[in-house]
């Protein structure tokens, strides 16, 4: 019998000692392992819990070892991780449980001198949070900033841009939103069921499913429902996983049957399938992404889902000049920082500093230029992230606005379950609109100019 913990330990490992991205190592640990469902749910929830919670759990070993966290052995700080999570997070593990795994995991990865040490500040913490004296509740910050990154588990700069934005009360909303687990949405597939027949064939399988109001195409799942695959109709091609929020870009882009569309930076291809859906299967669509192995995923999700529309192209948009007047619309949905779904990549808000976020923004720019010389004199771009920094989004739309005379803002028309801003753009705040934080804004080429 394999040991959940001990398969999260080794992933944990990879992530604290090779900078592994957190679910790339889950997939290796898991590749040599044989869990059931139950201890690879343990496993996942262990991981991703860990690294999202890091900067708290590092907050309480400084508080109650002699040593602080960063002086600690690393995979002995990898240990201490593991059972502290388990004792502040999982309720449904009995803190025994969790002290006794934990310094057994000590034991088995040669630290058997610091096995007691590990039990002491276990146990230590646990008459603390008895008594109501939780280091992280109890410690006076020295400012908002400070208790919302240590309480939430955020890097400061996030916060402090978050604070300025949507104010402080939000901010921790925004916060403790991002530190759940995530949800799965589906998206229809109107060209092969209904959103009524699936429902029922959920619904024969035990598994509820909740409705997104003015998005057609949409089903929330709720609560566990196991692998993806095995669920109804997913063979059939009646449904793929989609975010309401990137559902939300493709209703924007509203592409037409027999019209000509580029999806400037496509893969892994949501949003091109949505596209062909939309447009009937009838039209073309050009799928671009620099990246082969991303599109062959996009290839076998148009193959699954029956599309004929879509054609791959691969290489860097920025380079393809025989797509210059050629489209009716073009879908920009932008590299980015990913700042919008913090709770789907656990390891996310640990990666990113102001300066590459800067240079994203730079990257998004020249993509923009380049993606507008595309679209037919008339004809309509959207660009889209799932970021909410304004250095990738308002920043980047007033500049490509400022530099394009001939090019406006296109408020939406149709109802949507996101107003749109004053200036006629839509920002989805995860907190506010329970689906994925996301920016998109539908701009419009102006005719004679």
């Amino acid at each position: 019998m394999q040991n959940p913990r001990q398969i999260a330990f080794l992933a944990l490992r990879e992530v604290h000692r090779r900078g592994a991205f957190a679910d790339a190592a889950l997939d290796r640990a898991f590749s040599n392992s044989q869990l059931n469902d139950l201890d690879r749910r343990l496993v996942t929830e262990l991981v991703y819990g860990s690294v999202r919670r890091m900067r708290s759990i590092d907050f309480i070993i400084d508080k109650l070892a002699t040593k602080k966290s960063s002086q600690q052995p690393p995979e002995l700080r990898t240990i201490l991780h593991l059972g502290l999570y388990q004792l502040e997070y999982l309720n449904q593990i009995p803190p025994s449980a969790a002290v006794n795994t934990t310094v057994q995991l000590a034991k088995e990865n040669g630290f058997s001198g610091l096995s007691s040490f590990v039990n002491g500040l276990l146990r230590q913490y646990i008459r603390l949070t008895d008594n109501n004296l939780n280091p992280l509740t109890v410690t006076n910050y020295k400012s908002t900033v400070e208790r919302l990154g240590i309480l939430h588990s955020f890097p400061e700069w996030l916060v402090k841009l978050w604070i300025e934005q949507i104010g402080e009360t939000e901010t921790e909303q925004l916060c403790e939103w991002f530190n759940q687990s995530p949800t799965i949405h589906l998206r229809i597939n109107p060209l092969k069921s209904s959103i009524a027949q699936i429902e029922a064939a959920f619904k024969a399988h035990n598994i509820s499913t909740s409705r997104i109001p003015n998005l057609p195409q949409a089903l929330r799942l709720n609560g566990s429902i196991g692998a993806i695959q095995n669920l109804p109709g997913y063979s059939e091609g009646w449904w793929t996983i989609q975010d309401s929020s990137a559902q939300l870009v493709t209703h924007l882009l509203a592409p037409q049957p027999g019209e000509t569309m580029i999806d400037a930076c496509a893969a892994p291809g949501g949003k091109t399938t949505h596209s062909a859906e939309l447009m009937q299967d009838e039209g073309t669509i050009y799928a671009c992404d620099k990246t082969a192995s991303r599109l062959k995923k996009l290839k076998e999700n148009a193959d699954r889902l029956q599309m004929k529309s879509i054609k791959i192209h691969t290489g860097d948009s920025r380079h393809f000049p025989e797509f210059v007047n050629l489209a009716d619309r073009v879908l920009l949905d932008a590299p980015c920082s990913g700042l919008g779904t913090l709770h789907r990549r656990a390891d996310a808000r640990w990666h990113h500093t102001l300066e590459n976020i800067q240079q994203q923004s730079q990257l998004q720019s020249e993509l923009l230029a380049n993606a507008a010389t595309f679209v037919k004199c008339g004809g309509v771009l959207v660009y889209a992230t799932c970021t909410i920094h304004p250095l990738e989004n308002e920043t980047v739309i007033r500049s490509f606005l400022d530099s394009n005379p001939h090019w406006q803002i296109e408020p939406p028309t149709i109802d949507l379950p996101v107003q749109p801003s004053p200036e006629g753009w839509v920002k989805v705040w995860p907190h506010r609109h329970h689906m994925d934080g996301f920016f998109m804004v539908r701009l419009k080429h102006l005719k004679n100019q």
